[in-house]
């Protein structure tokens, strides 16, 4: 017989990874990685693009030599022209009349940007109207800023309502504080490496907020399968089955994860990196980021978060209790197990409350518990069998 590797018994949700029981280790991990996330805002900050902080962008012609090439000369001119001011970011992109390398920089006044293109067309040789340059204010940056986080909030309070609707107020609470969390360790990562944030960022952000919310709907909706009707049996806690849900989603959660990397990760490393399509750089970067940091919040934070929002129920907390103490009599042998006879435990065997049930047949979760047949002589009917003629006797 072949032996089970992971990918095969995670395809068949038989890993079973304790993620949930872990869920102190990846609450701590979660909290230390936003420290350090709002830490960088407040220290570093955010490396903003014109359109944000406000500066001038000039197009010239691919023609003139290498993007290297190109902004070095751009940098050499700014020096002699605007002390101060250098290049903030470079790149190639196309258009109808061919493509160019956009360079921004700094923000210039109108002579100075005058006497910079007027420079630039003799260092590079070509006629001053072939050099397009452009200004941007910061004030159309705060504008996208603000309809942005506008959008943010429509979107937060339409997907809490759905959410309740769908399950509960706690699943929604638990969605929420991941995706907050999705958004804030992605914007860690930009704040700390040091990626340009661009309008197209702010897009990207949106976007990967409804991948995000995807993937925690698709486990949520198997936990709550798998914990319907789960205080009428006494075999598993509530973490105990979220946790079975869990290792039963994940092989679709990361293949869903994996396909839909795929085409972000060519959008990002082919369309940008080798074709040069620099337009293309910012928006499938926050893609990339986003979706891959998703899929492990919605993984290690949304459920154990519900999980313990959902031990501070007063019925799930005497659920638990109960199948503690089951479990706790099976091990001291107090009571008998049902189903087919097994050997009974050493005296000296430790009790761990949070192994897995004993021995017997269990029953699935969420399946009804069987009810108690009744008494009677012919299942619950009256002794005697005289139908409808009670204590008649046949003549």
């Amino acid at each position: 017989m072949a032996k089970s590797g992971l990918a095969a018994r995670l395809y068949r949700g038989e890993a079973d990874l304790n993620i949930v029981g872990r869920r102190k280790l990846w609450f701590g991990v979660a909290g230390v990685l936003v420290l350090i996330a709002v830490l960088s805002f407040a220290i570093s900050g955010f490396k903003l693009g014109i359109e944000f902080a406000g500066g001038n962008s000039f197009q010239v012609p691919a023609s003139v030599g290498t993007l290297d090439q190109a902004e070095r000369t751009v940098d050499e001119v700014l020096v002699d022209e605007a002390p101060g001011v250098e290049v903030v970011s470079a790149q190639k992109v196309g258009g109808t009349s061919g493509e160019f390398y956009e360079m921004r920089t700094g923000q210039l006044s109108a002579e100075q940007a005058n006497a910079a293109k007027t420079a630039m067309a003799q260092e590079f040789g070509i006629p001053a109207d072939q050099i397009s340059g452009s200004q941007v204010s910061e004030a159309w940056g705060s504008q996208v800023t603000s309809r942005a986080f506008l959008g943010l909030v429509i979107f937060i309070a339409v997907v809490s309502i759905y959410l309740v609707l769908r399950f509960e107020w706690r699943m929604a609470a638990a969605a929420i504080v991941s995706l907050l969390t999705n958004l804030a360790l992605t914007a860690g990562i930009y704040s700390i490496v040091g990626f340009e944030v661009t309008p197209s960022t702010i897009i990207g952000f949106l976007t990967i907020l409804g991948f995000a919310l995807y993937d925690v709907v698709v486990v949520f909706d198997k936990v709550q399968e798998n914990t319907r009707g789960i205080t009428a049996n006494n075999n598993v806690t509530y973490g105990e089955a979220s946790n079975l849900a869990l290792n039963q989603s994940l092989m679709r959660s990361l293949n869903t994860s994996v396909v839909a990397l795929l085409p972000v990760g060519g959008l990002l490393f082919i369309g940008a990196g080798l074709l040069g399509a620099g337009t293309l750089k910012d928006l499938g970067l926050v893609l990339f980021v986003g979706m891959a940091v998703a899929f492990l919040t919605s993984i290690v934070l949304a459920t154990p978060l519900l999980v313990l929002l959902k031990n501070m129920d007063p019925r799930i907390s005497a659920h638990n209790k109960r199948v503690l103490s089951r479990r706790a009599a099976l091990a001291r042998g107090e009571i008998t197990p049902k189903g087919p006879r097994t050997a009974a435990p050493a005296a000296d065997a430790p009790i761990d409350p949070d192994a897995a049930a004993l021995a017997g047949a269990a029953p699935k979760v969420g399946a009804r518990p069987a009810g108690k047949r009744p008494s009677g002589a012919r299942g619950g009917r009256p002794a005697g069998g005289g139908g409808n003629r009670p204590g008649g006797k046949r003549r």
